[in-house]
């Protein structure tokens, strides 16, 4: 599995890339290869306020619908709104043009609180 060492992880397997004060997020490889193959996803709305540890987003896949948790606190600025029509691009490209959302912070500290990429591999059990 691919873990970029330049990100932060969540335990529920979204990735987080910080740039300034915004958050960019999506699901990490372990977690698009175990959904399998990717025909849908439904990202939070441009405005909407997200809550760390909270449900923001879903994805469908051909085996299950999977509830996708905001990493960090903020406000959603953007929407990959590429993945409406593709949406196998987060199984393409997982860390690239499959990002799903991007959240203006409003606590940048809570990326101390995500896990390490050599933690996000002890967790996942690599």
């Amino acid at each position: 599995m691919n873990v970029p060492t330049n990100l932060r992880y969540a335990k529920s397997h979204e990735w987080v890339r910080v740039e300034g004060d915004t958050a960019v997020v999506g699901i990490s490889d372990h977690a698009q290869h175990e959904l399998s193959d990717i025909v849908y996803v439904e990202p939070p709305n441009v405005g909407d306020s997200v809550e760390t540890g909270k449900e923001c987003a879903v994805i469908e896949s051909v085996k299950a619908a999977s509830d996708i948790y905001t990493p960090v606190s903020g406000e959603v600025i953007a929407a990959n709104t590429a993945l409406a029509n593709h949406p196998e691009l987060v199984n393409q490209d997982p860390y690239g043009q499959g990002w799903l959302f991007k959240v203006k912070m409003s606590d940048p500290g809570e990326v101390d609180e995500l896990l390490q990429p050599d933690e996000y591999v002890s967790h996942i059990g690599e």
